[in-house]
């Protein structure tokens, strides 16, 4: 029997960091948001004992360091079960490296799919409590929707579901460490306040341009990546309430109103940057395919 899941991409309308732990992890405050560009991940088995990944798309590896391998991995060590064999094949179209958790999200699908394939009937909680072993965005890429995500990025408070809209994604042809933004943010001599409280009220009280105005994301300001400037000036120039980069970058998204004004944008986008994206919020995160 094989399980496909789809995978959804999450952008951070939000990102605040807020503190370091002791043991060197950084304290977050976000609003984090689930759309429908998702890669697709089918899970199988296939009774030789192993884990074999692939994916279609080049630079993605194959291997134990992919995080949807060792989420297979994690799966088993939880639930004390024996690995029969697992084939996982990933469909990507959530850009690589991109601030949006393509890695996390097809870890998640395997977590979700694993479940239903081996007749475990963990819950969500459960499946969230093995997601964050392997990294802090599982437990949201599982949850998904719109959630405040506080601590290191896995303690998840749901918020209202953002109102109709369109977002337009696009990914510059740059690459961003995410630990080196985080080391950045520790020469500070102080933590700022967060502006995430701002936004999750925007959110409650519905008015998409006011929820435009909110977007924050830190790294933009420890980064100063002038691409990200780039495309965000691109957004708004077309119509967009608000722009902002996702997560450690450098993918920026832009909020419309009007189907119409985002495809307009995409397609100035386009003549600029190959990957580029007409979304929409999801309610959800990692789903079965029917």
């Amino acid at each position: 029997m094989k399980i496909t899941v789809d995978a959804p991409a999450k952008i951070n309308l939000t990102l605040d960091i807020i503190g370091k732990r002791n043991d060197g992890y950084h304290l977050v405050k976000m609003l984090m948001q689930s759309v429908d560009l998702c890669d697709s991940v089918t899970v199988w088995d296939t009774g030789d004992n192993d884990v074999s990944l692939s994916c279609d798309q080049e630079g993605v590896p194959d291997n134990q360091s992919n995080i949807a391998y060792k989420a297979a991995a994690a799966f088993f060590a939880h639930t004390g079960l024996v690995n029969p064999g697992i084939g996982i094949k990933i469909k990507k179209r959530i850009p690589i490296a991109a601030g949006l958790a393509g890695g996390s999200a097809d870890g998640a699908a395997v977590l979700v799919a694993l479940n239903h394939l081996m007749g475990t009937e963990l819950t969500l909680d459960e499946l969230c409590d093995i997601g964050e072993t392997i990294g802090a965005d599982l437990p949201f890429c599982l949850v998904g929707g719109t959630m405040v995500a506080s601590g290191i990025g896995t303690i998840l408070t749901p918020a209202p579901d953002l109102p109709d809209c369109y977002l337009v994604i696009a990914k510059p042809p740059i690459q961003v460490s995410t630990k080196e933004a985080y080391s950045l943010c520790d020469d500070r001599e102080r933590w700022q306040p967060p502006y995430t409280d701002d936004a999750v009220e925007a959110v409650c009280d519905g008015s998409l341009p006011l929820i435009g105005r909110t977007f924050y994301n830190e790294f933009e300001e420890l980064l100063q990546l002038k691409e990200v400037e780039r495309i965000k000036q691109i957004m708004k120039d077309c119509g967009a309430l608000g722009a902002s980069m996702s997560g450690s970058g450098p993918s920026v998204f832009g909020l419309f109103s009007e189907k119409g004004e985002a495809e307009d944008c995409a397609d100035v986008l386009k003549e600029q940057y190959q990957e580029v994206f007409v979304c929409r919020p999801m309610d959800r995160g990692c789903t079965v395919e029917d």
